[in-house]
């Protein structure tokens, strides 16, 4: 994690710059959108301004609801999304957008306790970043997101769809189906999966697979994946001690399952 005296000192210095209006009437033509969920309207100015300089066309809300009629109306690529909000906190916001969206989520919290951090991510949150933070980190990291493979449907390739018993994982058109039925993942844990599918009998550390999937510049806490593990393997009717899906490899990390 960055120098929390830099960050403070980024945020300070560009505060005067970075305005509301700046982020509403300033954007880039960009295919990528970000919506910044941030009641600290100075902190949410400086947050807009850098991914803006990234290439991003930039919405603000600054509370709850107005964050959730926000994202149904301009479908973002990601979303920046702070914990304690106004009218509805970060996981209730992210609790209903992940009812229409699969967008990416990076929630901001100013409480270090690791409980806050996994409530959010327990409602599908991709990844955390904790205040204060470099704001050029998070754009950074947002940034690296959206660099993930992102396949367009064309022509299905047998070669792209992995069978593991009754689970079939379609890596490039992105679908997962369970004995036939659509399974609705987000897409980092997705892209968890695919990991494991591509190579199925290779054993991940957490730290191999957050470099494959979040990137090798990510910096915090590497339990990160055991929570996205968790939600895949409930969306997969799994558990960790069945492993049919997904293996634990004691001392080691995580491997595909056979499906048996």
């Amino acid at each position: 994690m960055a120098s929390t005296g830099r960050a403070a000192a980024t945020m300070v210095g560009m505060g005067s710059h970075a305005s509301d209006q700046d982020a509403a009437h300033s954007r880039p033509t960009s295919e990528l959108r970000a919506l910044v969920v941030e009641d600290e309207r100075e902190l949410a100015g400086v947050v807009a301004s850098y991914l803006q300089r990234a290439g991003f066309e930039v919405t603000l809300a600054h509370d709850g609801l107005e964050a959730v009629n926000t994202a149904r109306e301009v479908d973002p690529d990601v979303i920046v999304l702070d914990l304690g909000l106004p009218s509805l906190d970060g996981v209730e916001v992210c609790r209903r957008v992940r009812t229409f969206s699969d967008c990416y989520v990076v929630m901001l919290t100013a409480r270090a306790d690791e409980v806050d951090t996994l409530i959010g991510l327990s409602v599908g949150a991709d990844d955390y970043m904790t205040k204060p933070f470099s704001p050029r980190e998070l754009s950074a990291r947002v940034t690296a997101m959206l660099r993930r493979p992102r396949a367009s449907r064309g022509l299905l390739d047998a070669a792209d769809v992995k069978s593991f018993g009754a689970l079939s994982i379609d890596i490039q058109g992105r679908d997962v189906w369970l004995d036939g039925e659509p399974v609705q993942l987000t897409r980092t844990e997705f892209d968890v999966l695919a990991a494991l599918a591509e190579r199925p009998r290779m054993a991940f550390s957490r730290r191999q697979l957050i470099d494959h999937v979040w990137g090798e510049t990510w910096v915090g806490d590497e339990h990160l994946v055991d929570v996205h593990v968790g939600h895949l393997r409930r969306k997969v009717g799994d558990d960790a001690t069945r492993g049919r899906y997904v293996r634990t490899v004691r001392g080691i990390g995580y491997r595909m399952g056979t499906g048996e």
